[in-house]
């Protein structure tokens, strides 16, 4: 899969926002295709709903992402360009006869993570951006995703290495997809300005603040979303939301007013048309370092 893209490093130094930095995620636009497949006509228990949703995980079919929808009874499924109709057919055997507890709904596009331009940090030859900065004791970090944590041992605020921020202490991709810098240069401030980081819920307002598109705003329309990315690697448990990003600002942070949400991981869309997004939660990644926002 293309979890990163090499993004050619540049002279010019862009001003460096630490709290609100956002990398980038996909491009091409999330639009419902004609022909998906009606939603049941009626509930299923949630027993059966987790063995179809246990169903598709193992169909293996990439560029599909899906979670349970207990109180509409059905296991909805987003699929993205790339997943052809022989693979739609695939899902639908994988079910069984509760093929039927199945919603599918096509998006343009690909769900692909990727390292790419934009306000950043750089580590090696990537750019990517800060979600948000937190904190354990006196010593300060800064959430990102996994993804890029997995491509750099050390960040800089420019793209010829001058200033130094820090090193990555943690990366986890995929699985999940976060990843904690520390920062390393008293120098450099850190704002915060986040007073909670709850769990998000299905309708809620939120925004999202990418270094391409800035902030965009748009609802939550599905929880514990699992993500098959096209070229392999899957996430669990992500925000799904009709927020819509670009190319530039995966790793940026996700909220509602001063409540941290989560953290870009990927998608398909673009700020024109609409598109579909996936969210870290960012309490995982507090959970998993043992930092809190602030």
């Amino acid at each position: 899969m293309r979890t990163t893209r090499r993004t050619p490093r540049t002279g010019t130094t862009r001003h460096f926002r630490l709290l609100a930095a956002a990398l980038g995620l996909l491009t091409a636009t999330a639009v419902a295709a004609p022909g998906a497949a009606a939603a049941p006509t009626r509930t299923a228990p949630p027993e059966q709903l987790s063995a179809v949703s246990e169903a598709v995980l193992n169909a293996e079919v990439d560029g599909t992402a899906w979670y349970v929808d207990e109180a509409a009874g059905r296991v909805v499924v987003t699929a993205d360009s790339t997943v052809s109709p022989a693979s739609i057919a695939k899902l639908m055997g994988a079910a069984g006869p509760a093929a039927s507890t199945l919603a599918i709904h096509r998006v343009s596009g690909v769900f692909t993570p990727l390292v790419a331009a934009g306000d950043a940090i750089y580590g090696g030859q990537y750019r990517c951006s800060l979600g948000f900065n937190v904190v354990s004791g006196s010593t300060h970090y800064f959430l990102t995703a996994g993804h890029c944590g997995n491509v750099a041992s050390d960040w800089y605020t420019d793209a010829n290495h001058t200033t130094r921020i820090g090193p990555t202490v943690s990366t986890t991709f995929p699985g999940h997809d976060y990843a904690l810098v520390r920062y390393d240069n008293s120098a450099l401030s850190h704002p915060g300005g986040f007073t909670s980081a709850p769990n998000a819920y299905v309708g809620e307002a939120v925004k999202r603040t990418g270094s391409t598109t800035g902030t965009h705003g748009g609802s939550v329309t599905g929880l514990n979303a699992t993500v098959r990315y096209t070229g392999g690697g899957t996430v669990t448990g992500l925000i799904q939301t009709n927020v819509c990003a670009e190319q530039g600002d995966s790793g940026g942070p996700l909220y509602d007013g001063a409540k941290a949400l989560g953290l870009t991981s990927g998608g398909s869309g673009d700020c024109t048309s609409g598109g579909t997004t996936f969210y870290q939660p960012v309490n995982a990644a507090l959970s998993a370092y043992n930092v809190s926002v602030y």
